[in-house]
């Protein structure tokens, strides 16, 4: 789909809420097959949300459903990204708006990731991801430090309980715990101290999580390397942080997560994340709106 003639059309939605005003919102560009590298980078950076996506038809030897299997990619106001979480979501739900409901294959940088989408009784649309199998690693002390005083967290800030990793599922994070939410909501950290930090070791986001209840987290998630101070809403996070706390233990096998990220900035959204037993992935899943 294209305006002026060959320029493809940029489309706005938001992801993880039903609201145009909450979640976070992305770019959708859903023939991107006139685009190079430069050109994408510009429109997301033009654009100046966290990410944007890129759509171009499916590489060869991809088995997915006909005429619903894509190549995508993802774009920050920065520098391409391997996964997007929020950015899949608001790209299903734009194709559904255009082909119906129903199942998506998205061929990733990180590899390939299905992509269920619903429609509720009301019209909303709802997309679930199926991340890349996780894995989850250990942070060097000296990293961990760095990146406490980048935050300005005092290390007796942390959560005892969730260990600090970096974790993975289509992206790196580094998963930090803070013990109370005013730890949580007071951040005001150094930009371009954590960014040189993440650069090194390779994160896309700082996963900052706080357990209200044994289903029930708030996040927040840094993202200085992206050229954003804060992600309203993070799928590819949310989808690590799911590996990570079933890998350590911390919730069961079989599990349904709600993260709630955005509140801080007041763009308020909601993140599922279901866990199943002898399955590796994540599933992510959440609302998506197009934003008038």
């Amino acid at each position: 789909m294209t305006t002026n003639g060959s320029r493809p059309e940029v489309l706005r939605y938001t992801a993880f809420s039903s609201d145009p005003a909450g979640g976070n919102p992305a770019g959708v560009v859903l023939d991107a097959s006139a685009l190079d590298d430069g050109e994408m980078l510009a429109v997301a950076a033009g654009l100046g949300y966290s990410e944007s996506a890129f759509l171009t038809g499916p590489p060869e030897g991809l088995d997915g459903p006909e005429g619903r299997t894509y190549r995508i990619r993802y774009f920050s106001p920065k520098a391409e990204v391997p996964f997007c979480g929020h950015a899949t979501v608001a790209a299903a739900v734009a194709l559904a708006e255009r082909q119906g409901p129903g199942p998506l294959l998205f061929a990733t940088q990180a590899g390939p990731v299905p992509v269920e989408v619903t429609a509720a009784e009301d019209g909303t649309l709802r997309a679930t991801l199926t991340s890349v199998e996780p894995h989850v690693e250990e942070v060097a002390e000296a990293d961990l430090a760095e990146a406490l005083s980048a935050l300005d967290w005092p290390a007796a800030d942390l959560d005892p309980a969730f260990p600090p990793r970096v974790a993975y599922a289509g992206a790196r994070h580094l998963v930090l715990a803070a013990a109370t939410r005013a730890r949580l909501a007071d951040l005001d950290y150094d930009f371009a101290r954590l960014e040189t930090l993440m650069h090194r070791l390779d994160l896309t986001t700082v996963q900052l999580v706080w357990r209200e209840s044994p289903t029930l987290f708030h996040v927040r998630d840094p993202f200085p390397v992206g050229g954003v101070v804060e992600d309203p809403a993070t799928g590819a996070a949310a989808a690590a942080f799911g590996g990570y706390a079933r890998e350590l233990g911390l919730v069961p096998e079989d599990a349904v997560l709600t993260l709630r990220q955005g509140e801080d900035l007041g763009r308020p959204g909601e993140l599922t994340v279901t866990l199943r037993a002898g399955d590796p992935r994540v599933r992510v899943s959440g609302a998506g709106v197009h934003i008038g």
